[in-house]
């Protein structure tokens, strides 16, 4: 079963994201409070528990939201999900509009270990249906957008 461990939220961007334990996705934007909510694809990131735990092999001291993602999960294979595809956070929908991306400056994580995950295993989402998430919520893929 997938499940959210950790829902991060920053007022700033470009900092890491402060862990929690709940939250509210408003449609079309992201996270209620969150500096990278907006009109845009990127409303929503997503990097899992499991990704997290290579950088910690690696010797880093990183946990949820440091890596400057949304929602942290855990059992689900993110970058598996094609762009396009919905999926519910408890009773939300979002739907993959990205998958990875470009960091054009590199972050003080890439400089500790010379590498960083949120580039190849962090995905991005639009917000279809709001409402609260919270930590323990079940992640179900849907399908393909409507």
């Amino acid at each position: 079963m997938a499940t959210v461990v950790s829902i991060n939220l920053s007022e700033k961007k470009t900092v890491r994201k402060t862990p929690g334990t709940e939250g509210v996705l408003v449609v079309g934007s992201g996270f209620d409070g969150d500096a990278h909510a907006g009109d845009w694809h990127r409303q929503v990131s997503l990097l899992a528990e499991e990704s997290i735990a290579k950088m910690q092999a690696k010797g880093l001291d990183v946990d949820a939201g440091d890596f400057a993602e949304n929602i942290t999960t855990r059992g689900i294979d993110l970058v598996s999900l094609p762009v396009g595809t919905r999926f519910r956070v408890g009773d939300t929908l979002l739907e993959v509009t990205q998958i990875g991306k470009e960091c054009h400056t590199k972050c003080a994580i890439y400089y500790q270990a010379g590498d960083c995950v949120m580039p190849k295993e962090g995905i991005f989402a639009i917000v279809i249906e709001g409402g609260p998430v919270a930590v323990g919520d079940e992640i179900n893929v849907e399908g393909g957008a409507a």
